[in-house]
């Protein structure tokens, strides 16, 4: 069944006819063709787990849901799985009370930045049961990132039970609410303890979970978020990594975020080349929504050319437009000329971040050479960003059941 045999009259209708067809169209059941799996032979395995509990006396108290901050406060317990290429590979999964690493000095991880990580959240649900959003295309992307940085690759479905696991043992932590999740940072480090650029014979992978609130705790779903464009600087750049989740595309952005955060702005939006091609926003993909000169209205977002991070939101966005097929959808490079004419001639709708983090994150505000450009997201009586978090949302926590995007945890 698909969306052409209905006739959709309102956004109301398109949200309940979207409940509909992403339930029953196996379209969407089809794993994303931009993360292709790896099987490495010797991989970990979930029945190897072993478990070994933090005693009452270390357990600390749940944070009141209103006061959380992303990343500050963090479960109980903690999943670490070493790797050593003289003793064969993968050793033995265990979940251990959190506890801090003991790294030698010349761990490469510290000098290299021989490190990859993810980002991924547990739901609790409408029906108290605890949900991952699409964690085989975390895994996915955490094997690309790691043959990228000269470390070990393993099997991601026995991973997200290794996971799985562990969130089930920490699962009060799970927030008992629809405004706050359980964030999940899965890392891989190399720890050989040698100098020298070159790949690591030895590696740590280990996963914390925190719960977390709103993102951005200074701005409203009203208001939107304010960005700094300022082409002096970039993120990635063609042949680099700027499409892998490692340490080393984040740390050199925070003197630029810093510089935003002087000027009274919430994030970066990063661009690229002679043109100032729009690449990410702060750490999410961007979109951008408008009426192109065929007067159809076109949802935009930057092609993976290397130069961004093939998102998980991202993904599911465009899956989501495209099952609507009530707009065009486009990805091709977009750069400021087009966004300041775009401006002009009032043809800009909307746009808006997507990341795990985020989720979506209306825009509302650009400074670009100092020159300051208001964007009507927030003014769009039927906005198409409010529509995406909407459906991610009731996929997320469970007012779409046994939705393929969605894995229960026991």
């Amino acid at each position: 069944m698909t969306l052409m045999r209905f006739k959709i009259v309102s956004r109301a209708g398109l949200l309940d006819q979207l409940k509909y067809v992403m339930r029953f169209s196996s379209s969407l059941q089809i794993r994303n063709q931009e993360c292709p799996q790896q099987e490495p032979e010797r991989s970990f395995k979930y029945a190897d787990l072993t478990v070994r509990l933090a005693p009452p006396h270390l357990l600390q108290p749940k944070p009141d849901v209103r006061d959380l901050v992303f990343g500050k406060y963090f479960t109980d317990h903690m999943l670490k799985i070493f790797y050593h290429e003289d003793l064969g590979g993968w050793q033995t999964p265990e979940i251990t009370p959190l506890e801090n690493l003991v790294l030698h000095p010349a761990t490469k991880a510290l000098h290299y930045a021989v490190q990859v990580f993810e980002g991924a959240k547990a739901y609790r649900g409408r029906d108290g049961k605890i949900r991952l959003f699409r964690p085989e295309l975390n895994m996915e992307r955490l094997n690309r990132s790691a043959s990228r940085f000269g470390l070990p690759v393993f099997n991601g479905g026995e991973l997200i039970k290794c996971i799985s696991r562990l969130i089930s043992i920490d699962q009060e932590w799970v927030p008992h609410c629809e405004t706050a999740s359980l964030y999940i940072r899965p890392t891989l480090i190399g720890v050989d303890p040698t100098l020298g650029v070159a790949v690591s014979r030895s590696a740590l992978f280990y996963a914390i979970l925190c719960p977390v609130g709103s993102y951005f705790h200074n701005s409203s779903d009203k208001k939107g978020i304010s960005l700094l464009a300022d082409p002096s600087y970039t993120r990635a750049w063609q042949g680099g990594c700027g499409d892998q989740k490692g340490g080393s595309n984040y740390g050199p952005t925070i003197h630029i975020q810093e510089k935003a955060s002087q000027k009274g702005l919430q994030q970066v939006l990063w661009l690229h080349g002679a043109d100032m091609q729009l690449t990410e926003v702060g750490t999410m993909n961007i979109f951008v929504f408008i009426v192109n000169e065929n007067g159809e209205k076109e949802l935009i977002t930057p092609p993976l050319n290397g130069l961004i991070l093939p998102g998980v939101t991202r993904a599911s966005i465009l899956s989501i437009a495209r099952e609507l097929n009530q707009f065009k959808v486009t990805e091709r490079n977009i750069t400021m000329e087009e966004i300041c004419r775009l401006i002009s001639e009032k043809r800009l709708l909307e746009m808006f971040g997507a990341g795990t983090a985020c989720v979506v994150s209306p825009i509302s505000h650009i400074d670009f050479l100092d020159r300051p450009l208001h964007i009507p997201t927030m003014e769009q009586s039927d906005a198409v960003h409010k529509m995406f978090l909407k459906t991610l949302l009731e996929i997320q926590y469970g007012y779409q059941p046994n939705h393929p995007w969605a894995l229960e945890i026991d």
